[in-house]
């Protein structure tokens, strides 16, 4: 008898990254996880607490984060182990095209009769490659699949048949393909729920805190995010996730919102589980100021005193913060600008001017933002390496205009691993200056095993050789480090720290490049394999490649010894910390 109707697995990018000789230099330095991409999505928690509310018991396991954290984790030996209902695995972002096929694999070794269902927007992009392989069982579609994944499980359950269920993929027992069409859009979000303490029960249900961690260290640096809305206004020209991409793949011609109040309860929700930052995904400002004053109302209501981060799409005007201050007494601003060059900022989406950046920059400042994140990207239409070196003389400029103000922190990474499918710069290549070296979901899953990370690029740009590319990228992250350091924005000590890791990956980068010039492919393999020790010493590490200035919450306690035993406020440490030793086996 079965105890648990579905298990999600979570896949490390590269199944076998312990074994590979990687280079993945700076892919993941912005975000909380590792390079090998061990953090699941976001609708991880949706579905988990939707079907929960309909009577199925769910549970996830972060299989990334138990290799991480444990050398002889024996992957297999635990999925032999489970034996739910059905298995589902994401398959969101395409980074993950090679571990989630390989998890898939090793799912139908075992158990064969169990079913396989893929979801997330990369698994609806290539739905028809992703059903052909043959430990696929069932794709599901567009951006919300919770109430279409219900009624599957329920379907498989009570041994019903599927042939209605919407935005589905799926073979019968012949082997034929059928596509129902995407028919469940939800106009609106309200019916999810970011309800975190899910999960955390989970953890004691299943004695497993290591298989439900977001990523390896969020017991360290925990943050949680509130979704204002599915789909997007905007026309970014190289996202997966725009409304080009959402009309024209993911059945959705109108942005979907979450009530602001719903969002504001959402918040406060997190803030009775966790103390952590709370990032509030989506530009408030997206549904109009009557959203975002609703928004802050709700907000005073609940009495927020975690840390909130907020994003723009578009500079908000010096009131918008002025509501901000009223309603948070800690809070940030992110904004992705892409480019200081504004012909470049053009030609990825984004129309607005540098001016009217450092107006609401100073609006921020001035309304006590506790941080100001501006984050910069290579790779970019009509970006040439001068371009890009540039990029720090500008961040020079900011500081200078702004007093210095170590608020105001900037960053700059390359777009990578790959352009998303879908995006209008990949359905549409030559006319915005590209070439595609991946189409298939198989050419995407070899490329993952590349040894660096510009050999892994999807893409080629007509303003940039892939060196030039490359080299620019670290040049202006070194930069960039420099002029943070210049302005006391980081210690001498971390400015030390991370300059000589990025000479270390440009270095570690000409190595590699040499050797992939070898034309006997066995001694290439040799040679990669012996640089292994040298490239895990930061492509493996999650922490060894972060910038110590993006851990918010370690900034606002610093000094705070204490702060660790106020992380959780549902359950005393000494008990999670009991449950750190995951289960040996269990469904």
């Amino acid at each position: 008898m079965f105890s648990t109707d579905l298990i999600l697995l979570h896949a490390p990018s590269v199944y076998d990254f312990r074994e590979r000789s990687i280079m993945y230099g700076p892919v993941a330095d912005l975000i909380p996880s590792a390079p090998i991409f061990e953090m699941y999505p976001v609708g991880f928690s949706t579905i988990a607490e939707y079907l929960n509310r309909y009577g199925h018991k769910v549970r996830v396991i972060n299989i990334a984060v138990r290799m991480l954290k444990d050398k002889k984790f024996d992957a297999e030996k635990l999925i032999k182990s489970l034996k739910p209902k059905a298995f589902g695995i994401d398959l969101h972002w395409l980074p993950h095209a090679h571990g989630s096929i390989e998890i898939a694999k090793i799912v139908k070794k075992y158990h064969p009769d169990i079913p396989v269902i893929f979801g997330g927007l990369s698994s609806s992009y290539f739905h028809r490659e992703l059903i052909s392989y043959s430990c696929v069982d069932y794709v599901l579609r567009g951006d919300c699949t919770e109430e279409p994944l219900r009624r599957l499980i329920e379907c498989i359950k009570e041994k019903k048949s599927i042939e209605d269920i919407p935005n589905l993929t799926w073979k019968d027992d012949k082997g034929n393909i059928h596509e129902n069409p995407i028919t469940y859009v939800p106009k609106d979000i309200n019916y999810t729920s970011m309800d975190y303490s899910h999960i955390m029960k989970s953890v004691i249900k299943y004695r497993d805190m290591v298989g439900a961690l977001p990523w390896k260290d969020w017991l360290k640096t925990p943050s949680t995010a509130a979704l204002t809305c599915k789909g997007c206004t905007k026309n970014c020209t190289f996202c997966g996730g725009s409304a080009y991409t959402s009309k024209n793949f993911y059945g959705r011609n109108k942005i979907a919102y979450r009530d602001p109040e719903l969002v504001a309860e959402d918040i406060a929700n997190i803030q009775k589980t966790v103390k952590s930052p709370t990032f509030v995904l989506g530009d408030l400002r997206q549904a109009g100021d009557e959203y975002a004053d609703r928004f802050f109302e709700a907000v005073k209501k609940k009495g927020i005193t975690n840390q909130v981060g907020l994003e723009f799409f578009t500079p908000p005007p010096e009131d918008f913060f002025k509501k901000i201050k009223d309603a948070f007494p800690h809070y940030a601003m992110g904004a992705s600008l892409e480019s200081h060059d504004p012909k470049v900022r053009k030609g990825s989406g984004k129309t607005y001017t540098n001016e009217e950046v450092e107006a609401s920059i100073g609006w921020a400042l001035e309304n006590n933002v506790e941080r100001f994140e501006i984050y910069y990207m290579t790779g970019l239409p009509y970006q040439t390496a001068e371009s890009v070196l540039d990029t720090p003389n500008y961040c020079e400029y900011l500081y200078q205009k702004f007093n210095g103000d170590k608020r105001i922190l900037m960053f700059i990474s390359p777009m990578v691993p790959f352009l998303d499918p879908g995006s209008l710069i990949y359905e549409n290549p030559d006319k915005y200056g590209y070439t595609l070296k991946c189409k298939t979901l198989e050419e995407h899953r070899q490329a993952l095993l590349q040894p660096s990370w510009k050999h892994v690029l999807n893409y080629e740009t007509k303003w940039m050789t892939q060196d030039e590319y490359a080299y620019s990228t670290y040049d202006a992250m070194i930069g960039i480090n420099k002029v943070k350091a210049k302005y006391n924005v980081i210690s001498e000590a971390e400015a030390k720290q991370v300059d000589a890791r990025l000479h270390y990956e440009k270095d570690l980068m000409k190595q590699i490049d040499e050797i992939m010039l070898i034309e006997d492919f066995e001694l290439r393999e040799i040679k990669l394999k012996e640089l292994k020790e040298k490239v895990d010493k930061y492509s493996i590490a999650p922490d060894a490649n972060k910038y110590r200035e993006l851990d918010w919450l370690n900034q606002l306690f610093s000094g705070n010894r204490l702060r660790n035993l106020s992380l959780f406020n549902f359950r005393p440490l000494g008990v999670l910390r009991a449950l750190l030793k995951p289960s040996k086996a269990g469904d």
